[in-house]
């Protein structure tokens, strides 16, 4: 297991109250040794005006998905923060929900990366995204 702080789904869905996070409807689902996994709906709060989803909504759930996974792999008082993200869009979706995965690409002591994939509800892969995090302690 790679997680460091002991923590359960209800608990960080909890976190999020009165959050960006909350407001488009990102709930966490799974946390497994090595992944954490986070849906949000594709409705009126996620996409854009040409009935898609939005690209921006994506990387909100990607970000999310990271900067969590970064939180649970750091100790104490330590602080994470995103320093860079990158997404790309590979299939577009127009209704129901979105599911994201996050796994670790690297674990340092200053710096981790993530990968977080979004598939939609036929499990087609939809977005992928890098994001970079530093530790701050």
């Amino acid at each position: 297991m790679i997680w460091k702080r002991k923590i359960d789904v209800d608990s960080l869905n909890g976190m999020n109250r009165k959050s960006m996070v909350t407001h488009v409807g990102i709930e966490f689902t799974q946390i497994g040794d090595d992944f954490i996994e986070a849906t949000m709906p594709v409705d009126e709060r996620t996409k854009q005006p040409f009935g898609i989803l939005h690209g921006g909504a994506s990387v909100v759930l990607a970000e999310t998905l990271g900067s969590f996974a970064g939180y649970l792999c750091s100790e104490g008082e330590q602080k994470v923060v995103g320093v860079e993200i990158n997404a790309n869009h590979l299939k577009s979706v127009r209704e129901g929900t979105v599911r994201g995965l996050c796994k670790p690409i690297h674990l340092g002591r200053s710096h981790q990366v993530w990968q977080i994939d979004i598939y939609n509800e036929q499990q087609q892969l939809c977005c992928t995204s890098r994001l970079t995090t530093a530790i701050l302690s």
